[in-house]
This record gives structure tokens, sequence and C-alpha cells, in this order.
């Protein structure tokens, strides 16, 4: 999974984050809208749960590259 992130640049997941991830924007992004069904009880749909999924990979992916290179800077510096 590692390799594979590091192909990403950093900026196609930022740039995917700000898009994918929190498209549509108004009135709510979907992603925002679908944890709030999460957290509530309320995502039991099949397309609701697609939903989370889809504008939910790019933070995920995002998140993760920031921690590999976090860990990666901390082993070279010890």
């Amino acid at each position: 999974m590692r390799k594979l992130l590091d192909k990403f640049p950093l900026t196609l997941l930022v740039v995917l984050c700000l898009t994918l991830g929190l498209a549509p924007f108004m009135p709510l992004p979907h992603l925002l809208e679908k944890l709030k069904m999460l957290v509530s009880g309320e995502l039991v749909e099949p397309v609701d749960i697609f939903d989370l999924l889809l504008h939910g990979t790019p933070w995920m992916l995002l998140f993760l590259k920031l921690y590999f290179l976090v860990t990666t800077a901390e082993q070279e510096r010890n």
C-alpha cells in the first residue's frame, strides 16, 4: 500500500479531497452528510454507503500519505 501511495503526488491527493471529497459543495458536502448519518445510525442504504466510500477515499488516501511521510521523516531522524 505504501509503494502505491508513494506514486501519487501529494498535490493530486489534496486536489481530489477538495473536489471529489467535498462535492457537492452546497448545501452540505456529501462526506459530512454521510458521516452525520453514520453517527446517528441512519447509514443503511447501499447508495449512502457507496457515497461515503466514494467521497471518503481521497481523504483516507491523503491521511495515509501524510502519516507515511511523517513516520518516514521520524525514522530518518533517528
